[in-house]
Order: structure tokens, then sequence, then C-alpha cells
């Protein structure tokens, strides 16, 4: 089966009343416009929990839990019962003021006004639903049961951090800083009522995700996630298992299209020969959890998983393992590990990759990427471009991912120069993504639009990156001529390439 997906970051997509942010439930306006156009797919970034002053969503505090920035406040029921609004206090109204006005994502206004009006949701559910044990305090209970597997780590670790006043467990006093048993008992029974506000947190997330993707499903739209490679240091899972990292080396890449020096993402690197020995126990509950969340996948950095290029504080950078062999090896077995969640996934091979890492995604069924400006005859003269209806059908074709330039911005650079960016050449250049050989087809919305706006730009750090909004509110889009027109297209394309049926809905 043929498939048209739409690439966009949630926190791009806000809503008319969203915080500042796109938000949770925002999923739902926007999945109404994909099937307007065609779409039946939606490809977002990472939801994990950002750390305070990054924007990052690849360096993640857990590899489980929801960053609670991106909660519809407003629907939450124990918001309104606290008092709504009116309960927050003059500083956050401002901040919300100034992050709903923005035309970026302003994360620490964000953070801060979403901080305290959850605070607020928790004390009113606290003393009004916990304490009373009432219907909705046995279904959090019920929650905290059946996501007990990575739920109480994430919970004690956030509120262990906050009592602290050290985010990286590295600075706990060495007791919790090892994990000694007593140690974590005395904290989650010290710390009982933060240890259930961080799971409260989760609960109201997960509810709300869940039933935007139900509800975004109904409407012929799947939601695909995107597993980072690696999570940050500090970090629960880190924490729980930190003889399976290398905490002084840094994960990063060779030089590639993207850095002629490589890059250095400063998060930890994986210890494989350890991980390895637990029968690959962290990466089968990723797995776990990733299922759980979407109906498909992204797997970031796929060449991580044969080999991983660490760049230790002393010395030259290494891959691990070192062998052909065993990277063939431990890179399929890890494969496997992730198909078997039962979700679908797209293998991100991007880079500098090996031959042999494609050869194993064919032998296991995994489609990679196709990103179209990179698909030439290298060796030909003049690197004539692949014919995209040539492309396997094992592929996902892109115009582009979060880390390029739009097409926009590379026609201007390395496009026929003779032919200035316009309408007429967007169009062609989508028309050639529909008409790919690919079964999965992925589009940044900038490219179907035509912007330059970018999401990220490798190896740089600024507020230029992961803070692009889109311009119109989600639940907006069909208020603009230039948002249906883009939709039209879009579904006539699909439609004229099997990518939807033609009784798909277009209202």
């Amino acid at each position: 089966m043929r498939h048209a997906g739409l690439m966009l970051p949630l926190f791009s997509a806000t809503s008319s009343r969203s915080w500042g942010i796109g938000e949770l439930p925002d999923v739902v306006p926007l999945a109404r416009w994909l099937a307007q156009a065609g779409f039946d797919r939606l490809m977002v970034l990472p939801l994990g929990v950002v750390a305070p002053g990054d924007t990052s969503p690849y360096g993640a505090q857990s590899s489980m839990a929801i960053d609670p920035m991106y909660i519809a406040v407003d629907a939450v029921p124990d918001f309104d019962r606290a008092g709504g609004m009116r309960r927050l206090s003059a500083p956050a109204r401002a901040d919300l003021e100034r992050a709903q006005q923005s035309d970026r994502v302003d994360y620490a206004r964000v953070r801060r006004v979403k901080t305290e009006a959850l605070a607020l949701c928790f004390e009113h559910f606290y003393a009004d639903e916990w304490s009373q044990l009432t219907l909705r305090a046995a279904s959090l209970g019920r929650f905290i049961s059946q996501e007990r597997w990575w739920l109480d780590d994430w919970a004690t670790y956030a509120a262990v951090a906050q009592a602290a006043g050290a985010p990286d467990w590295r600075k706990w006093p060495a007791p919790i800083r090892d994990r000694q048993p007593g140690a974590v008992r005395d904290a989650r029974r010290q710390l009982a009522r933060e240890v259930l506000r961080h799971q409260y947190l989760q609960w109201i997330a997960e509810t709300q995700w869940q039933t935007a993707r139900r509800d975004a499903r109904a409407l012929g739209v799947t939601v695909v996630g995107d597993m980072p490679f690696m999570v940050s240091a500090a970090s629960p899972d880190v924490w729980a298992r930190p003889d399976e990292v290398m905490l002084d080396v840094s994960l990063g890449v060779p030089p590639d299209a993207f850095s002629a020096t490589g890059q250095d993402w400063g998060l930890p690197t994986y210890r494989w020969d350890r991980i390895a020995a637990t029968g690959f126990a962290w990466m089968r509950l990723r797995a776990r959890r990733m299922a759980a969340l979407y109906d498909g996948y992204r797997v970031d950095h796929l060449v991580g998983l044969f080999r991983t290029y660490g760049r230790p504080p002393i010395g030259a950078p290494f891959f691990n393992p070192s062998e052909e062999r065993s990277q063939v090896a431990q890179g399929e077995t890890i494969l496997r590990i992730l198909i078997e969640s039962g979700a679908a996934i797209i293998a991100e091979d991007l880079g500098v990759i090996p031959p042999f890492v494609r050869e194993s995604l064919a032998r296991l069924g995994v489609p990679g990427c196709k990103v179209m400006r990179w698909e030439r005859h290298w060796d030909a003269a003049g690197h004539p471009f692949i014919v995209s209806a040539t492309y396997p059908a094992l592929s996902a074709v892109m115009t582009g991912t979060h880390d390029t330039e739009t097409l926009a911005e590379w026609w201007g650079k390395e496009g026929d120069l003779s032919i200035p960016w316009g309408d007429a050449i967007r169009d062609t250049l989508l028309t050639a993504a529909y008409r790919a050989g690919s079964n999965d087809l992925f589009l940044p919305l900038q490219d179907v639009f035509g912007w330059r706006d970018r999401i990220n730009i490798p190896a740089t750090v600024g507020d230029h990156n992961w803070t692009w909004r889109l311009p119109w509110r989600v639940d907006e889009l069909g208020d603009s001529a230039v948002a249906r027109e883009r939709a039209e297209f879009c579904l006539r394309a699909a439609r004229a390439t099997d990518r939807c049926s033609p009784e798909h809905p277009s209202t």
C-alpha cells in the first residue's frame, strides 16, 4: 500500500486555543486538514521532556515520558475546578500573553506558565480527587500500576532532581546517586507527593495524546513518531543503567553533508557489550514504549545502532563496535527488536552509511529514506538525478527533513539557476515526489507551501532552531485560501499516484 505523509513538529502546530506551543489535542484539527489534502500520516518530532534552557527534542531527559509543556491546560478538568485563569499570577498571565503573541515558540515563557497552571491542577486533584478516592483517582492509580515499568523511575528522578536542586543525578548525594535500594525507597516515601505529581502529569499527557491519536485515526490519519538515538546523561534512563553507557565519551558523527568536521552532540555513548549482555533490555523497553505512543516511528541515526561514533576527551574518535561483522550482527539484532514492537518503522539512513547497513534493511524489509536532492548517480559525469519513479518500493521518499534546507532554499543554491524559484518549480518537485516508486512519502509542510523557514540548522545553537511556528492556527487552515489550494493540489497528486483512494474524504 502506498502512503502520503506530512512532516511537522508538534511544537509548530499551534491552534487558536494553544498556549504558545502546539499541544497534544492540536493533532486533531491538523489531521482534519491532512485528510482534506489526501495525507494519511503525520510524522512528528520526539515528544520527550526537554531540559530547561534547551530546545532540542533529541537530547531529552527521558526516553519514555511526554513533556508536560505539550499538555493543553485548558482541557484539563482540574484547571477550571481550581479557578482557571483567575488563579494564575500576574507574571504567569503576562508570560502567557507574550508566548501566544510570539511568532516563534518561547520555551521559557511556555514552561513557566504551564508549570504554574499544572501545579494548580494537581493541588486541586490531590485535595478533591486523590484524597477522596474518587473514580478519577482510581483511573490515575490504574495508570500508575500499568506504566510502573517506566513511570516509577521517571517520577522518582524528577522529584529527587527538584528536591536536590540538581537535574543531573551525578551531583546527588551518593546513596541516591548510586541507587542504593534503601535510598530509593526513602526518597519515594519522603517525596511521595512530588512523585505523585509527576505521575499525574504523565497521566494527563498520556490521556490527551491517546485521545488525540484516536480522533486523528477516525479522520483517516495515523501518527508516526521519532525515536531519538540517545537521551541526555541527566536522565532516569542513564541513572538506572550507568554501566551501559560511556559517560566520558561524547556521541557524534564523522564529517558528512551537514558538517565538514563532523558533529558532537554532547550525549553519552552506548557501551554495546554490556547492553548486549542484558539481552538489549533497554532497547526492548524503548521499542515497547514507542509502539504504545505511535502507529509507526522513524528510527533516528540508524547507522549508530550498527556502529556508534564516540569522541573521547583525549585521543581519536572511534567506532563501537569496530569490526564489520559485529556491527552487522548488532544492528540487525536491534532492528529485529524494533520490528517486533508491532509498530511500522522507517530507518533514518542518511549521512555516511556503509553499504552493509542498507543491505541489512533490505533483508529485514525496513524502508530507508530517499531525500530526493541526494539521490543522484554520483559516479556519473554531472551527477544526474535518479528518476524518482525508479526508487524501490521499500523506501520512504522525502523532499527534505527537519535538518535540511527547504526546497526553496536548496533551489536557490543548487537548482537550475536559470529558472527562478516559484510555484511552478515547487509543484514540479512535489509531483516528482508523489510519483516516486517509494511506497512511503513524507513531505515537510514548508516544502508543500514553498516556504524557506527552517526547523533546525545542524551544528548550530540558537533561538533559530526548534522554535518555528506555522503562520496560521491549525484549526483555521480551512479559512486560508492558500491552505485550501495546497490541500486541493496534494489531494489530486495523491489520488493520481494511488497514495489515497478515490473516495478519500475531502471535507
